[in-house]
């Protein structure tokens, strides 16, 4: 299945959120994205519906499994991508900004060479 660029972003978010606080709320959501709480729910009501989360009583958010395979990737993938970006003399800002347009389209070939190349630079340190 296919998933949406927006709903790869709430996932990551969600999985980055989890990581640093130990729990994920709408609102922790929204603050980090900088969306509304309208859009967050909108958008926890999609991922829940697809299997990607699940929400308890009290609204805290967790990913399924399918949810943290999403999550990871994208994190990864922003990861690699950044210091891919900072290796090449882009600030860390404009780095991790740019990561996270590209995570998306840039092909899981292209981007298993770009692993590659970081792994050669590490190496070469």
């Amino acid at each position: 299945m296919k998933i949406q660029k927006s709903a790869q972003d709430y996932l990551e978010t969600m999985l980055m959120l989890q990581q640093s606080r130990g729990y994920v709320r709408s609102i922790d959501v929204a603050d980090h994205l900088g969306v509304t709480k309208p859009s967050v729910s909108y958008a926890t009501k999609r991922l829940r519906e697809n299997g990607y989360i699940t929400m308890d009583s009290d609204g805290l958010i967790s990913l399924t499994q399918a949810g943290l395979d999403i999550a990871q990737s994208m994190f990864r993938r922003h990861t690699v991508l950044t210091g891919v970006l900072m290796s090449l003399g882009v600030d860390e800002e404009t780095a991790r900004e740019d990561a996270c347009k590209i995570e998306h389209d840039i092909s899981e070939k292209t981007f298993e060479a770009l692993c590659r190349f970081a792994e050669k630079m590490k190496e070469e340190k």
